[in-house]
């Protein structure tokens, strides 16, 4: 392949364009991570995370190591005045940051020790193995007597932030303490009762029309799944009595209109040329004429056929208008109230020829093979409404979840 040099040039441009973007790329990059950037935002762990991995890599980088022993120390420090603070400030609810604290402090700890002792210049650096296991153990043992008391006392104010709250702190109570409180699990359980919201969907006929239950039932049978999250929880039907709902989704059906069976017809006919044989071609005196080798002349003789088509269109639409109400229960108040609508259309489409069917198109060939199919029944449109109408009602629900909490 021949390349000239106004394409050469080109190519050499878009080579040395790509390179310039992937350097500038590289530093960008490299500058928003670079370790005068991280001191600077006091992301010490971050520096030290890069530098363990550099030194892991080559033990004698000095830059490595200085940057790793003033993040290793910055970062100490600060945690260390934050516990002298949370122990002097002597909350109950600090005890948890402070077990967070250690917990960095003993990974840091940790991480560090893998590319010991640091060499910087002629200096080895050795840093004193300090065990926090102690301090741990006390922080986790006090932030879940914390938060199991607190638990059990935010559970007496008997709102449902107040049980999910609960329920949070107890959860937490139970992973710092195994099983050492007394029917902690069945208080958990409790909380998420107490704090679940529960919605009951279903539907209200407004309508005429008596409509059966498989419609209805289709109408509610949503993906609970899809809709329930973590404090709130759906029901298509009334499972039990004793269940105090929270709010309540009613699709109320105000309409059902279905058109009369319509039928139209019309004719057109279908025409087309087809061999009729051959004639021969005649003089002035009305002999055959004949052609250079002696053959007699012959030309090609074309009649038209024709075919009247009557074709039959049948039609029928059904259309279901409604609303959705969304109802908190305690105290009883409409929250929100959404329009919903579907319609579903019946249409086939049959013929019959009268005439000489070879001059059917392939179009009017397939109308008249076409089976005429009865109406379907009101019912039947209806029923065919059930899908459009459940996504109307999927997208109405689904979108406004949030208001039901």
């Amino acid at each position: 392949m021949l390349i000239d040099k106004h394409d050469s040039a080109n190519l050499n441009f878009c080579a040395m364009k790509s390179i310039l973007g992937t350097l500038i790329s590289i530093l960008i990059l490299s500058g928003c991570s670079s370790p005068e950037k991280l001191m600077q935002q006091g992301n010490y762990d971050g520096i030290i995370e890069k530098s363990v991995k550099n030194l892991i890599k080559k033990p004698e980088s000095g830059e490595d190591a200085m940057n790793l022993d003033k993040a290793y120390k910055l970062a100490n420090d600060r945690d260390l005045e934050r516990i002298k603070y949370l122990k002097t400030e002597n909350n109950p609810d600090t005890w948890d940051e402070m077990l967070s604290i250690y917990s960095n402090l003993k990974n840091r700890q940790a991480s560090v020790r893998r590319v010991l002792p640091l060499h910087i210049g002629n200096e080895t650096i050795q840093y004193p193995n300090v065990d926090y296991d102690a301090e741990i153990v006390a922080a986790k043992r006090k932030a879940a007597d914390y938060y199991n008391t607190h638990g059990r006392k935010l559970m007496e104010n008997k709102d449902k932030e107040s049980f999910r709250q609960a329920y949070y702190e107890l959860v937490k109570a139970k992973n710092y303490s195994g099983d050492s409180y007394y029917d902690l699990d069945k208080i958990i359980g409790d909380a998420k009762y107490l704090g679940m919201s529960r919605v009951l969907v279903s539907v209200v006929n407004k309508t005429i029309i008596n409509l059966p239950q498989e419609f209805t039932d289709g109408l509610v049978a949503v993906n609970a799944r899809e809709l329930n999250s973590e404090w709130v929880e759906y029901y298509t039907r009334k499972m039990d009595d004793n269940i105090k709902y929270d709010y309540y989704i009613d699709i109320i059906l105000q309409a059902i209109n279905v058109s009369p069976d319509l039928t139209k017809d019309r004719d057109f006919i279908d025409k087309r040329k087809i061999d009729d044989g051959f004639e021969y071609v005649l003089d002035a005196k009305g002999n055959v004429m004949k052609d250079t080798a002696g053959n007699d002349i012959k030309i090609r003789k074309y009649k038209e056929i024709q075919c009247t088509v009557i074709e039959t269109r049948q039609m029928k639409d059904c259309n279901i208008t409604g609303e959705i109400e969304f109802v908190a229960a305690n105290p009883q108040s409409l929250i929100k109230k959404q329009p919903i609508a579907a319609g579903t259309h019946f249409e086939s489409v049959s013929a019959r020829a009268i005439g000489d069917k070879n001059a059917l198109s392939e179009e009017s060939k397939k109308m008249v093979e076409a089976e005429k199919i009865p109406f379907p029944d009101d019912i039947r449109m209806v029923m065919d409404c059930t899908e459009a109408l459940k996504r109307s009602i999927h997208e109405a629900v689904n979108y406004n979840r949030a208001t039901l909490r």
